[in-house]
Protein backbone atom coordinates (compact mmCIF):
# COMPACT_ATOMS: atom_id res chain seq x y z
CA UNK A 1 0.00 0.00 0.00
CA UNK A 2 1.48 3.30 -0.55
CA UNK A 3 2.10 5.65 2.29
CA UNK A 4 0.07 8.46 2.16
CA UNK A 5 0.90 12.26 2.14
CA UNK A 6 -1.18 13.31 5.58
CA UNK A 7 -3.13 11.65 8.63
CA UNK A 8 -5.58 13.51 9.60
CA UNK A 9 -6.23 12.77 13.35
CA UNK A 10 -9.72 13.70 14.97
CA UNK A 11 -10.23 12.95 18.43
CA UNK A 12 -14.20 13.83 19.09
CA UNK A 13 -15.97 13.47 22.38
CA UNK A 14 -19.58 14.38 22.70
CA UNK A 15 -19.13 15.75 19.06
CA UNK A 16 -22.26 16.08 17.47
CA UNK A 17 -23.71 17.83 15.34
CA UNK A 18 -20.44 19.70 15.33
CA UNK A 19 -18.89 16.61 13.67
CA UNK A 20 -21.26 16.17 10.66
CA UNK A 21 -19.34 19.65 9.40
CA UNK A 22 -16.28 18.76 10.82
CA UNK A 23 -16.19 15.41 8.52
CA UNK A 24 -17.81 16.62 5.88
CA UNK A 25 -14.76 19.39 5.54
CA UNK A 26 -12.65 16.40 5.40
CA UNK A 27 -14.64 14.77 2.48
CA UNK A 28 -14.53 17.44 0.66
CA UNK A 29 -10.59 18.44 0.34
CA UNK A 30 -9.01 18.93 -2.96
CA UNK A 31 -6.08 16.63 -2.41
CA UNK A 32 -6.56 12.79 -3.94
CA UNK A 33 -8.02 10.98 -1.55
CA UNK A 34 -5.64 8.54 -1.78
CA UNK A 35 -3.27 11.04 -0.73
CA UNK A 36 -4.98 10.76 2.50
CA UNK A 37 -5.97 8.66 5.64
CA UNK A 38 -8.41 9.48 8.58
CA UNK A 39 -7.61 8.40 12.40
CA UNK A 40 -10.69 9.04 13.77
CA UNK A 41 -10.86 8.05 18.14
CA UNK A 42 -14.14 8.31 20.20
CA UNK A 43 -13.26 9.27 23.46
CA UNK A 44 -16.14 7.53 25.37
CA UNK A 45 -19.07 9.44 23.71
CA UNK A 46 -22.53 8.95 24.40
CA UNK A 47 -24.63 11.32 21.45
CA UNK A 48 -24.17 8.93 18.72
CA UNK A 49 -20.48 10.55 17.64
CA UNK A 50 -19.14 6.99 17.58
CA UNK A 51 -21.92 5.57 15.29
CA UNK A 52 -21.33 8.92 13.25
CA UNK A 53 -18.11 7.69 12.70
CA UNK A 54 -18.55 4.47 11.78
CA UNK A 55 -20.65 5.65 8.83
CA UNK A 56 -18.47 7.84 8.03
CA UNK A 57 -15.50 5.61 7.41
CA UNK A 58 -18.24 3.20 5.47
CA UNK A 59 -18.77 5.89 2.60
CA UNK A 60 -15.72 8.04 3.09
CA UNK A 61 -13.74 7.97 -0.49
CA UNK A 62 -10.29 7.88 1.76
CA UNK A 63 -9.46 4.86 4.46
CA UNK A 64 -10.79 5.74 7.82
CA UNK A 65 -9.86 4.10 10.71
CA UNK A 66 -12.52 4.44 14.09
CA UNK A 67 -11.10 3.44 17.48
CA UNK A 68 -13.74 3.63 20.63
CA UNK A 69 -12.51 3.75 24.15
CA UNK A 70 -13.51 4.74 26.93
CA UNK A 71 -13.52 8.39 28.41
CA UNK A 72 -9.83 9.17 28.91
CA UNK A 73 -10.81 12.90 30.61
CA UNK A 74 -9.01 15.40 27.97
CA UNK A 75 -7.74 15.76 24.59
CA UNK A 76 -4.39 14.11 24.75
CA UNK A 77 -5.26 11.02 25.26
CA UNK A 78 -7.15 10.62 21.72
CA UNK A 79 -4.33 12.38 19.78
CA UNK A 80 -1.53 9.99 20.90
CA UNK A 81 -3.62 7.02 20.36
CA UNK A 82 -4.19 8.46 16.93
CA UNK A 83 -0.54 9.10 16.57
CA UNK A 84 0.53 5.87 17.18
CA UNK A 85 -1.49 4.37 14.45
CA UNK A 86 -0.69 6.82 12.17
CA UNK A 87 1.39 6.21 8.90
CA UNK A 88 1.33 9.31 6.65
CA UNK A 89 4.33 11.50 6.29
CA UNK A 90 2.60 13.84 7.75
CA UNK A 91 -0.11 14.44 10.43
CA UNK A 92 -2.42 17.00 11.35
CA UNK A 93 -5.17 17.36 14.28
CA UNK A 94 -8.27 18.62 13.74
CA UNK A 95 -10.80 18.98 16.30
CA UNK A 96 -14.05 17.25 15.83
CA UNK A 97 -16.21 20.41 16.46
CA UNK A 98 -13.84 22.92 14.33
CA UNK A 99 -13.60 22.12 10.10
CA UNK A 100 -10.70 22.55 7.27
CA UNK A 101 -10.89 25.03 4.20
CA UNK A 102 -11.35 23.00 0.98
CA UNK A 103 -7.78 23.30 -0.33
CA UNK A 104 -6.24 23.40 3.17
CA UNK A 105 -4.59 19.68 2.88
CA UNK A 106 -3.31 20.20 -0.37
CA UNK A 107 -2.06 23.89 0.42
CA UNK A 108 -0.18 22.53 3.49
CA UNK A 109 1.47 19.53 2.39
CA UNK A 110 2.45 21.34 -0.68
CA UNK A 111 4.06 23.69 1.52
CA UNK A 112 6.01 21.55 3.42
CA UNK A 113 7.12 19.51 0.08
CA UNK A 114 8.54 22.50 -1.69
CA UNK A 115 10.36 24.48 1.45
CA UNK A 116 11.35 21.38 3.20
CA UNK A 117 9.96 22.53 6.65
CA UNK A 118 8.49 20.42 9.35
CA UNK A 119 5.86 22.55 10.67
CA UNK A 120 3.21 24.52 8.33
CA UNK A 121 0.63 26.47 10.12
CA UNK A 122 -2.81 27.27 7.34
CA UNK A 123 -4.58 30.75 8.50
CA UNK A 124 -7.24 30.08 11.27
CA UNK A 125 -10.35 31.67 10.69
CA UNK A 126 -13.12 31.84 13.98
CA UNK A 127 -16.63 31.15 13.45
CA UNK A 128 -18.40 32.48 17.06
CA UNK A 129 -15.12 33.04 18.78
CA UNK A 130 -11.99 34.41 18.74
CA UNK A 131 -8.79 33.44 16.19
CA UNK A 132 -5.25 34.54 16.62
CA UNK A 133 -4.52 36.83 14.02
CA UNK A 134 -1.17 38.52 14.51
CA UNK A 135 0.85 35.67 12.40
CA UNK A 136 -1.08 35.97 9.27
CA UNK A 137 0.13 39.41 8.05
CA UNK A 138 2.33 37.65 5.06
CA UNK A 139 2.62 34.09 3.56
CA UNK A 140 6.36 32.42 4.71
CA UNK A 141 8.04 29.68 2.88
CA UNK A 142 10.37 29.63 5.62
CA UNK A 143 10.62 30.97 9.38
CA UNK A 144 11.01 29.68 12.58
CA UNK A 145 9.58 30.48 16.52
CA UNK A 146 11.98 33.34 17.01
CA UNK A 147 11.69 35.30 13.70
CA UNK A 148 7.92 35.72 13.18
CA UNK A 149 4.54 36.05 15.57
CA UNK A 150 4.31 32.25 15.68
CA UNK A 151 5.15 31.23 19.32
CA UNK A 152 1.66 33.00 19.97
CA UNK A 153 -0.74 30.23 18.18
CA UNK A 154 0.39 27.27 19.75
CA UNK A 155 -2.85 24.86 19.32
CA UNK A 156 -2.60 21.80 17.94
CA UNK A 157 -4.35 22.26 14.73
CA UNK A 158 -1.15 22.11 12.49
CA UNK A 159 1.08 20.04 10.06
CA UNK A 160 3.78 17.93 11.48
CA UNK A 161 5.86 15.98 9.89
CA UNK A 162 5.70 12.51 11.64
CA UNK A 163 9.02 11.97 11.17
CA UNK A 164 9.94 14.90 13.36
CA UNK A 165 7.53 13.46 15.61
CA UNK A 166 9.22 10.13 15.51
CA UNK A 167 12.71 11.02 15.59
CA UNK A 168 12.16 12.54 19.41
CA UNK A 169 9.13 10.84 20.88
CA UNK A 170 7.08 13.88 20.76
CA UNK A 171 3.32 13.09 22.37
CA UNK A 172 0.99 14.92 24.15
CA UNK A 173 1.83 15.29 28.08
CA UNK A 174 -1.23 13.52 29.41
CA UNK A 175 -1.06 15.06 32.61
CA UNK A 176 -1.91 18.30 31.58
CA UNK A 177 -5.79 19.08 31.80
CA UNK A 178 -4.93 22.50 29.77
CA UNK A 179 -2.02 23.83 27.18
CA UNK A 180 -1.00 20.37 26.31
CA UNK A 181 -1.17 21.56 22.83
CA UNK A 182 0.77 24.56 23.80
CA UNK A 183 4.07 22.45 25.28
CA UNK A 184 3.57 19.92 21.93
CA UNK A 185 3.35 23.64 19.39
CA UNK A 186 6.54 24.76 21.03
CA UNK A 187 8.66 21.84 21.18
CA UNK A 188 8.08 21.28 17.21
CA UNK A 189 8.89 24.83 16.97
CA UNK A 190 11.83 24.67 18.54
CA UNK A 191 13.25 21.14 17.23
CA UNK A 192 11.54 21.89 13.45
CA UNK A 193 13.99 22.32 10.51
CA UNK A 194 12.11 25.60 9.40
CA UNK A 195 8.38 26.50 9.66
CA UNK A 196 6.13 27.83 7.26
CA UNK A 197 3.03 30.01 6.97
CA UNK A 198 -0.21 30.24 5.05
CA UNK A 199 -1.89 33.30 5.44
CA UNK A 200 -3.67 34.32 2.12
CA UNK A 201 -6.18 31.20 2.47
CA UNK A 202 -8.36 29.76 5.65
CA UNK A 203 -7.29 26.54 6.59
CA UNK A 204 -8.68 26.39 9.40
CA UNK A 205 -11.99 27.22 10.90
CA UNK A 206 -11.99 27.55 14.68
CA UNK A 207 -16.01 27.10 15.85
CA UNK A 208 -17.67 28.45 18.66
CA UNK A 209 -20.10 25.65 19.94
CA UNK A 210 -22.87 27.33 21.62
CA UNK A 211 -23.03 24.75 24.42
CA UNK A 212 -19.59 25.67 25.79
CA UNK A 213 -17.96 22.15 25.09
CA UNK A 214 -15.46 23.39 23.34
CA UNK A 215 -13.77 24.71 26.60
CA UNK A 216 -11.12 23.16 27.98
CA UNK A 217 -12.04 21.44 31.36
CA UNK A 218 -9.53 23.45 33.07
CA UNK A 219 -9.54 21.76 36.35
CA UNK A 220 -9.67 25.14 38.32
CA UNK A 221 -6.64 27.67 37.98
CA UNK A 222 -4.44 25.57 39.82
CA UNK A 223 -4.56 23.78 36.16
CA UNK A 224 -3.15 27.25 34.28
CA UNK A 225 -0.16 27.44 36.76
CA UNK A 226 0.84 24.02 35.57
CA UNK A 227 0.65 24.69 31.84
CA UNK A 228 2.79 27.74 32.37
CA UNK A 229 5.29 26.08 34.49
CA UNK A 230 5.35 23.03 31.83
CA UNK A 231 5.95 25.18 29.00
CA UNK A 232 7.98 27.61 31.07
CA UNK A 233 10.51 24.63 31.50
CA UNK A 234 10.45 23.41 28.06
CA UNK A 235 11.87 26.64 26.54
CA UNK A 236 14.49 26.51 29.36
CA UNK A 237 15.44 23.17 28.71
CA UNK A 238 15.82 23.94 24.68
CA UNK A 239 16.60 27.25 24.40
CA UNK A 240 19.89 29.04 26.25
CA UNK A 241 19.82 31.89 28.39
CA UNK A 242 19.88 35.05 26.86
CA UNK A 243 17.36 37.41 24.72
CA UNK A 244 16.11 33.90 22.40
CA UNK A 245 14.82 32.57 26.00
CA UNK A 246 13.38 35.95 26.64
CA UNK A 247 11.62 36.51 23.88
CA UNK A 248 9.93 33.25 23.97
CA UNK A 249 8.95 33.52 27.33
CA UNK A 250 7.24 36.10 26.82
CA UNK A 251 4.38 34.07 25.56
CA UNK A 252 3.74 32.05 28.75
CA UNK A 253 4.53 35.13 31.32
CA UNK A 254 1.86 36.87 29.23
CA UNK A 255 -0.72 34.54 28.17
CA UNK A 256 -0.80 31.78 30.53
CA UNK A 257 0.42 33.69 33.68
CA UNK A 258 -0.81 36.89 33.69
CA UNK A 259 -4.40 36.19 33.22
CA UNK A 260 -4.55 34.84 37.00
CA UNK A 261 -3.59 38.20 38.08
CA UNK A 262 -6.14 39.87 35.78
CA UNK A 263 -9.04 41.19 36.41
CA UNK A 264 -10.99 38.34 38.35
CA UNK A 265 -8.23 38.34 40.36
CA UNK A 266 -9.87 41.40 42.48
CA UNK A 267 -13.21 38.95 42.86
CA UNK A 268 -11.27 35.85 44.18
CA UNK A 269 -10.93 35.51 47.51
CA UNK A 270 -8.11 36.03 49.85
CA UNK A 271 -7.59 32.46 50.27
CA UNK A 272 -7.05 32.62 46.52
CA UNK A 273 -5.07 35.07 45.77
CA UNK A 274 -2.37 34.07 48.32
CA UNK A 275 -2.56 30.92 46.53
CA UNK A 276 -2.14 32.38 43.28
CA UNK A 277 0.95 33.95 44.68
CA UNK A 278 2.44 31.24 46.05
CA UNK A 279 2.31 29.13 42.76
CA UNK A 280 3.43 31.63 41.15
CA UNK A 281 6.81 32.21 43.19
CA UNK A 282 8.82 29.19 41.98
CA UNK A 283 8.24 30.62 37.82
CA UNK A 284 8.82 34.04 38.86
CA UNK A 285 12.14 33.10 40.60
CA UNK A 286 13.11 31.13 38.01
CA UNK A 287 12.49 33.40 35.06
CA UNK A 288 11.30 36.52 35.75
CA UNK A 289 14.44 38.94 34.76
CA UNK A 290 14.92 42.42 33.70
CA UNK A 291 15.48 41.83 29.72
CA UNK A 292 11.93 39.84 29.90
CA UNK A 293 10.07 42.79 31.88
CA UNK A 294 11.36 45.54 29.42
CA UNK A 295 9.46 43.18 26.54
CA UNK A 296 5.69 43.49 27.94
CA UNK A 297 3.82 46.59 28.65
CA UNK A 298 3.91 48.52 31.33
CA UNK A 299 0.90 47.31 33.16
CA UNK A 300 1.75 43.47 32.50
CA UNK A 301 5.74 44.63 33.67
CA UNK A 302 4.27 46.38 36.33
CA UNK A 303 1.66 43.75 37.96
CA UNK A 304 4.17 40.79 37.46
CA UNK A 305 6.81 42.51 39.51
CA UNK A 306 4.38 42.48 42.29
CA UNK A 307 3.96 38.88 41.59
CA UNK A 308 7.41 38.47 42.06
CA UNK A 309 7.67 40.59 44.92
CA UNK A 310 5.19 38.79 46.60
CA UNK A 311 3.15 42.26 47.18
CA UNK A 312 -0.73 40.95 47.11
CA UNK A 313 -1.51 44.64 48.79
CA UNK A 314 -0.36 46.76 46.06
CA UNK A 315 -0.90 43.99 43.50
CA UNK A 316 -4.43 44.46 44.25
CA UNK A 317 -4.69 48.09 43.80
CA UNK A 318 -2.99 47.82 40.66
CA UNK A 319 -5.65 44.94 39.00
CA UNK A 320 -8.07 47.07 40.19
CA UNK A 321 -7.06 50.25 38.52
CA UNK A 322 -6.64 47.89 35.31
CA UNK A 323 -10.29 46.77 35.41
CA UNK A 324 -11.19 49.85 35.77
CA UNK A 325 -10.19 50.63 32.33
CA UNK A 326 -8.81 54.89 33.58
CA UNK A 327 -5.86 55.80 31.75
CA UNK A 328 -3.05 56.22 33.51
CA UNK A 329 -1.57 59.22 34.28
CA UNK A 330 1.52 60.23 31.40
CA UNK A 331 4.67 61.69 32.46
CA UNK A 332 7.03 63.33 29.96
CA UNK A 333 10.46 63.52 30.69
CA UNK A 334 13.91 64.46 29.58
CA UNK A 335 12.59 66.94 26.42
CA UNK A 336 9.66 63.78 25.80
CA UNK A 337 12.38 61.42 25.50
CA UNK A 338 11.23 59.51 28.32
CA UNK A 339 7.43 58.32 29.29
CA UNK A 340 6.71 56.74 32.75
CA UNK A 341 2.93 55.93 32.97
CA UNK A 342 1.29 56.60 36.10
CA UNK A 343 -0.23 53.29 37.35
CA UNK A 344 -1.06 52.93 40.84
CA UNK A 345 2.04 53.92 43.80
CA UNK A 346 4.17 55.55 40.96
CA UNK A 347 6.98 57.15 42.96
CA UNK A 348 5.18 56.55 46.35
CA UNK A 349 8.77 55.79 48.57
CA UNK A 350 6.42 53.45 50.72
CA UNK A 351 5.58 51.08 47.83
CA UNK A 352 9.48 51.13 46.84
CA UNK A 353 8.70 50.46 42.96
CA UNK A 354 11.47 51.32 40.39
CA UNK A 355 11.12 53.83 38.14
CA UNK A 356 11.90 51.53 36.21
CA UNK A 357 8.75 49.28 35.95
CA UNK A 358 6.69 51.75 34.97
CA UNK A 359 8.85 52.83 32.15
CA UNK A 360 7.46 52.93 28.40
CA UNK A 361 9.11 50.96 25.98
CA UNK A 362 9.29 52.70 22.91
CA UNK A 363 6.78 50.29 20.91
CA UNK A 364 4.38 51.86 23.89
CA UNK A 365 5.89 55.26 24.52
CA UNK A 366 5.01 55.87 20.50
CA UNK A 367 1.42 56.34 21.27
CA UNK A 368 1.97 59.28 23.80
CA UNK A 369 1.39 62.87 21.99
CA UNK A 370 4.58 64.61 22.51
CA UNK A 371 7.08 61.66 22.38
CA UNK A 372 10.36 61.79 20.78
CA UNK A 373 12.35 58.66 20.28
CA UNK A 374 16.18 58.62 21.22
CA UNK A 375 17.20 57.13 18.61
CA UNK A 376 20.81 57.31 18.97
CA UNK A 377 20.24 55.78 22.76
CA UNK A 378 18.74 53.19 21.10
CA UNK A 379 21.52 52.83 18.76
CA UNK A 380 24.24 52.37 21.77
CA UNK A 381 21.84 50.24 23.66
CA UNK A 382 21.73 47.90 20.42
CA UNK A 383 25.81 47.97 20.04
CA UNK A 384 26.21 47.37 23.89
CA UNK A 385 24.02 44.14 23.94
CA UNK A 386 25.93 42.76 20.81
CA UNK A 387 28.83 42.89 22.37
CA UNK A 388 27.92 41.77 25.62
CA UNK A 389 26.80 38.66 23.37
CA UNK A 390 30.36 38.67 21.98
CA UNK A 391 32.43 38.92 25.01
CA UNK A 392 30.44 36.60 27.29
CA UNK A 393 30.55 32.37 26.82
CA UNK A 394 27.61 30.60 25.63
CA UNK A 395 25.54 30.32 28.41
CA UNK A 396 25.47 33.38 30.72
CA UNK A 397 22.67 35.45 30.42
CA UNK A 398 24.01 37.61 27.93
CA UNK A 399 24.75 34.00 25.76
CA UNK A 400 24.90 33.84 21.82
CA UNK A 401 21.99 33.04 20.11
CA UNK A 402 20.51 29.55 21.03
CA UNK A 403 21.95 26.46 19.66
CA UNK A 404 19.58 24.21 17.12
CA UNK A 405 18.06 22.00 19.52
Amino acid sequence: MTQPDVSVIIGAYEAMPYLIDCLASVEAQTIDPGRVEVITVDDGSTDGTGEYLEEFAARAPMPVTVIRQENSGGPSGPRNVGLAKATGRYVFFLDADDRLGEEALERMVGAADRNGTDVVLGRVEGVNRKAPRSMWDANRDRTDVYSSNIKFTLSAQKLFRRALLDRHGMRFDESLWTGEDALFTMEAYLRADGVSVIADYTCYYLVGRSDGKHVTKSGGYAKRFDSARSLMALIADLVPPGPRRELLMVRPFTVTLLPQFGPPYAKDSEEVRRHKLELAKPMMDAYWNADLARRLLVNERLRLHLVAEQRGDLLLDVVKFVRSKTRPTVYLERRGSRVYLGYPHFRERAAGIPDSVYLAEPREARKVPGYRENRMGQLVQRATRKARRIILPTGTSGGRAARKP
